[in-house]
């Protein structure tokens, strides 16, 4: 063999070497970095990603509290500290290795703006870290059908509201007062005349307030856009839409300008809003960081996160398609943040698509989850809408019933900035109609606040029944629900007369059982201090996962002074429920 041959051969070896470890590197690391993922650190640049942590919170105990105040309250500091122990360890990794991170705890989970490869392959090493991936910028599904500018103001009663019955309800006098809505959308234009009043940061004789009201998550044009001018420009400081869908959107919940233009199922109660997209295209971050503000508004810079302030409900007219770069690897991501606000007590109503005539086309993020409350549309005449999105969904290899209910849809005037008005088509009309509806189901029966569940199957069981020639999967048309229609198109009507004769929900004065509980923090033992049970019932203390640890009777009586002993449960908070009848009292105590 001559000295070139020779050469030629150990080159051709080396490369082979390098060749077999780059391979060896990506096989390692494949469980935990998504496939698109490593293509893109592949070539060499830096790009964005979500690293999701492995322990998520348990929040089963929020399913014991009886009201909406106590879950959210619960949920956030649950989240919260999880979130803040597993990922202080990686957040100082990182800061060592010169890398900045965005924490979000709605999902345990932490944002990197500019991932390299080196990077993701030693997060991977961590046992801490679950999971590696991108956070492609997806394209809103906006509406479909005609748009048409009205400019001239209608009086009366727009058909989609006077179709689910919505006049009826306001006649018994419920308008929606005292419910707080929330919409992710392109944004708000909060001085067009039909919303501005409804707007929880107008205040009579004072200045608008938009911190706790109004969040921005943009902070940067989408490279998808052709350029970076967006009329809203980003982290706006009051609420803006750059598109006009957002402004829609919010007409149809809460719309009414006292001037004919009754374009809202709900006009007595209040909105909130937050833009997830810079003209139609959004990611995971940004989807997940209104979410986030949901569970717990803050100011407008995303600071002193508020649970108390938290909405009942929240429309969402978007979607996160699989074409646009969502795929399974972080699906789970959206999955968690809605199962979270779930437990808090927040309905999360969602559009179910505008794919079309075919089966199986609800596939989509949020709409294809199965704690979502998905809505198709309607026409005027009940049909089903051509575009809308039919079921039966399929989530982690299950068949699941979608959509749940559907709504008007079709031709649907509503709000658009400029102080004008328009009419479009799409789901994205459908799923405001059934916020709005909730909105009315609630201020009827305060009590049903924070019932997720239950407001949810009333109006599935209430729903105008529809059926349809289609059959989906195990779906028949012609059974009660489908596969098109859901349990059929909402009547808020019977709705809210089934909500007034709902018993056995959660007394809103429940908590004033509890006096107060001292010490706090305490050492061995703590002392509840009760001024009235009327019948005889039980305490138990609970660790933060919702594991009961103690449980002792508690006769009735005034007055009472109850001991619970401490000594044998570790440091830590933990949480005290005290049963009484229908009454519930619960509280949290610190172990030191």
């Amino acid at each position: 063999m001559d000295q070139k041959t020779t050469w030629n051969w150990i080159i051709s070896g080396v490369l082979s070497l390098v060749s077999i470890l780059q391979i060896n590197a990506q096989s390692a690391y494949h469980p935990k970095i998504d496939a698109d993922l490593w293509r893109q650190l592949n070539t060499g640049k830096k790009t964005e990603a979500i690293v999701m942590m492995s322990e998520q919170a348990d929040l089963s105990f929020a399913d014991f509290l009886p009201t909406k105040e106590e879950k959210g309250e619960y949920v956030f500091q649950r989240l919260s500290e999880v979130a803040a122990r597993t990922q202080a360890p990686i957040l100082h990794l990182l800061a060592q290795r010169q890398k900045s991170a965005t924490p979000l705890y709605i999902v345990n989970a932490l944002y990197v703006a500019e991932m390299d490869q080196a990077t993701a392959l030693f997060l991977a090493q961590q046992p801490s870290v679950a999971l590696l991936m991108p956070n492609p910028q997806v394209y809103n599904d906006l509406p479909r059908g005609e748009v048409k500018t009205v400019v001239l103001r209608r009086a009366g009663v727009e058909w989609g509201v006077d179709k689910i019955q919505a006049p009826k309800v306001w006649a018994l006098g419920f308008t929606g007062q005292g419910v707080i809505i929330g919409g992710q959308d392109t944004g708000y234009s909060w001085d067009h005349p039909a919303i501005a009043k409804k707007y929880r940061g107008t205040t009579t004789n004072k200045p608008v307030a938009h911190n706790y009201n109004w969040y921005d998550a943009v902070s940067k044009s989408s490279p998808l856009n052709k350029d970076t001018v967006n009329p809203c420009g980003f982290r706006s400081q009051v609420p803006c839409d750059d598109n006009s869908h957002g402004t829609h959107t919010m007409g149809t919940m809460v719309g009414d300008d006292g001037q004919g233009n009754q374009i809202g199922v709900a006009p007595s109660a209040k909105w909130i809003g937050c833009r997830n997209m810079d003209r139609g295209w959004g990611s995971p971050f940004t989807y997940l960081g209104c979410f986030q503000w949901f569970l717990a508004p803050t100011d407008i810079t995303g600071k002193g996160p508020n649970p108390k302030l938290a909405p009942h409900v929240i429309n969402n007219s978007w979607g996160c398609p699989p074409e646009e770069g969502c795929n399974a690897s972080n699906f789970n991501l959206i999955e968690t943040a809605v199962n979270n606000l779930k437990k808090a007590g927040v309905v999360v109503v969602v559009s179910a698509g505008n794919a079309g005539r075919q089966c199986n086309t609800i596939n989509d993020v949020p709409a294809e989850i199965p704690a979502s409350f998905s809505v198709g549309a309607t026409q005027i005449t009940d049909s089903i809408a051509s575009f809308s999105s039919r079921g039966g969904g399929v989530w982690n290899g299950k068949i699941i019933q979608k959509p749940e209910v559907s709504a008007p849809g079709v031709n649907v005037r509503s709000s658009v900035p400029g102080g004008g008005y328009a009419s479009y088509s799409g789901t994205s009309m459908a799923g405001p109609h059934t916020a709005g509806a909730v909105a009315l189901m609630i201020s009827a029966n305060p009590r049903l606040a924070g019932q997720v569940d239950l407001i949810e199957s009333i109006l599935e069981r209430t729903a105008t029944p529809l059926k349809s020639a289609q059959k989906c999967s195990v779906f028949r048309g012609d059974s009660i629900p489908n596969a098109v229609y859901g349990y059929g198109r909402i009547n808020v009507y019977a709705a809210v007369q089934e909500a007034v004769k709902t018993t056995g929900l959660p007394n809103v004065e429940d908590s004033k059982l509890l006096t107060r509980a001292y010490p706090n923090p305490t050492q061995e033992q703590f002392t509840l201090e009760v001024a009235e049970i009327t019948v005889a019932g039980y305490l138990e203390l609970f660790d933060l996962t919702g594991k009961l640890l103690k449980r002792q009777a508690v006769a009735a009586g005034r007055n009472q002074l109850i001991e619970v002993k401490m000594t044998d449960i570790p440091r830590g908070l933990y949480l005290y429920r005290l049963q009484s009848g229908e009454k519930t009292g619960v509280g949290k105590i610190i172990k030191e």
